[in-house]
């Protein structure tokens, strides 16, 4: 290792160490360092990437997370980088010791988030500030080492040949940022798809503890003494044992967490190509719970009495046609055909796999009465904001938004006044619209901007709400144990466009639902309404309000 007090070589300043020597030619050893370059930055994306994804899919909310986790690793980059000013005199070892570092907190954040996650109860109660500290952690640590890899990339680059300073930044930061680029689309088509987050972190912190060795332990292996070269040799293999240690305990690792988060009782849980759909129960008389991106969508009795309370008011009108947006369990048909007089009910869901398990399952598919085999039902996959914008005529009846809630931010759009005035055009005259927007009692503010976004679009609203019994059954997007053990409800709000509020009631000679009476639907709605909000504004498209 190069002592900072060393004399100068012939041509070198005084401060500075002197040309590195290279086992190969300088204009070869050059490209491997970009080459180097272009794999720490590929890396360190992913690792970025990856803190976000798990943040949006733990925590939701997915702009705030993304903004926490971004903010605080380029703050973290800034410090990292004034950091490595006093390791340019050793610059291969710490730029080694720094990579091996990276590998190993990269590597194993997504794991340790999730097993935070799991076995701490989520992220409520009295964990509320610690695994939110953890993810910080991360981002901090994960930024600090990143931003010291290019000024000491820089040095070593410059001491294979010097070249003036604006030559060296421009081709340090081509390779930067290619790599970049490369990691960036990695990560959401290759990785994620492929290797899932767990093994696809591994693999990034293994190609980043390798890369960083070859060229620090290759290249200027005789710039480093013995004994360094020996530290960084068995520290790297160290994790590299500790990364593929992981890798092969990563399923085992997945099914312990998944029991952990969902219970002992999961049959299915599937990865489609929106989110990721896990099945528990259903079977030998123990209740069904249906989670989507984690959060509980049907379970226990609460599945009837929400989908009761959704369905049944809307259709105490003309209701021959029905579109259902969203809805891909199945279980909002499923009351809709109840109705004798139904003719037709589209179902416009986007998760093309949800709709196969809602099929094929045979739990999902009694609890569901088997409505996707009936011939009035005709399925469509596609966004459901895409579909209404080329749907022209007027031709429904009742229009259901089964929708995610508001407070998810991917559905934000779901719930904008674009969307509602998309709605209101393919209604039929007389035509009704129902929407879950959410809890009332838990989120008022939210509930009633969906109600101001609707009168924004031209409609008359009557807000309603549904208590919530089974306490397996979260009303919002909240993930956390203590949330789900809350009493909680359900909020609706039934809606009729260019005209008066439409009246709340349960038609007569209709099917008598088995958790929901006239009397309920009422009190329910008188408890609604003593929870209003005025004044809020609608939530638009380019201005979302939740």
């Amino acid at each position: 290792m190069i002592e900072p007090h060393a004399p100068a070589r012939p041509g070198t300043s005084p401060w500075q160490p002197g040309p590195a020597r290279l086992p190969v030619r300088p204009g070869t050893g050059r490209f491997l360092v970009l080459v180097c370059v272009f794999v720490c930055a590929a890396c360190g994306l992913v690792y970025e990437l990856e803190l976000v994804a798990f943040a949006s899919y733990l925590i939701g909310d997915t702009v705030t997370q993304a903004s926490v986790v971004l903010s605080v690793m380029v703050f973290a980059m800034g410090i990292g980088s004034l950091a490595a000013k006093r390791l340019r005199w050793h610059a291969a070892a710490g730029f080694g010791a720094i990579e091996t570092a990276l590998a190993l907190v990269g590597g194993c954040s997504a794991m340790a988030l999730y097993a935070v996650f799991a076995w701490t109860g989520g992220w409520g109660g009295v964990w509320a500030d610690g695994p939110r500290c953890l993810l910080v952690a991360f981002s901090l640590a994960i930024g600090l080492l990143v931003g010291a890899e290019v000024p000491l990339l820089m040095e070593l680059i410059q001491r294979i040949r010097r070249q003036d300073a604006g030559g060296a930044v421009a081709d340090l930061f081509a390779a930067d940022y290619v790599g970049a680029l490369v990691g960036g689309l990695a990560f959401p088509f290759l990785l994620l798809p492929f290797l899932g987050q767990l093994t696809g972190a591994l693999l990034t912190g293994t190609v980043n503890v390798v890369a960083g060795g070859a060229l620090v332990l290759g290249l200027f292996r005789r710039d480093l003494t013995r004994r360094a070269r020996w530290t960084l040799l068995l520290v790297g293999l160290a994790v590299l044992a500790v990364l593929a240690s992981a890798a092969a305990l990563a399923d085992e690792f997945e099914r312990a967490a998944r029991h952990a988060v969902y219970g002992k009782d999961v049959r299915v849980a599937l990865q489609t190509n929106v989110q990721e759909v896990v099945l528990a129960g259903g079977t030998h008389g123990r209740p069904l719970d249906l989670f989507l991106d984690g959060r509980l969508r049907v379970g226990g009795r609460d599945e009837r009495r929400y989908h009761e309370a959704l369905v049944h008011p809307v259709m105490s009108g003309p209701h021959a046609r029905v579109l259902i947006l969203g809805g891909g369990d199945g279980l909002a048909a499923r009351e809709v055909l109840r109705y004798g007089g139904v003719r037709r009910a589209d179902v416009v869901e986007l998760d093309s796999g949800l709709i196969g398990l809602a099929r094929s399952d045979p739990g999902l598919s009694a609890l569901n009465g088997h409505a996707f085999d009936d011939p009035r039902v005709h399925v469509t996959t596609a966004d459901a904001l895409d579909w209404l914008r080329g749907a022209r005529r007027p031709s429904y009846d009742v229009v259901i938004a089964d929708l995610p809630d508001p407070g998810i931010t991917a559905s934000t759009k779901l719930y904008s006044q674009e969307f509602y005035g998309l709605a209101r055009r393919v209604l039929a005259p007389g035509g009704r619209l129902v929407v879950h927007a959410g809890p009332v009692a838990a989120r008022p503010r939210v509930f009633w901007t969906v109600a101001s976004t609707l009168r924004a679009a031209g409609f008359g609203i009557s807000p309603y709400r549904a208590l919530g019994q089974d306490s397996g059954f979260p009303a919002g997007p909240d993930r956390s144990a203590g949330a789900s053990r809350a009493p909680h409800d359900w909020g609706f709000l039934l809606a009729a466009p260019w005209g008066p509020a439409p009246r709340l009631t349960l038609g007569p000679g209709g099917p008598n639902p088995r958790t929901l009476s006239r009397a309920e639907l009422t009190a329910d709605a008188r408890a609604a309404a003593r929870t209003r909000i005025e004044g809020l504004p609608a939530s638009t498209l380019v201005h979302p309000r939740y």
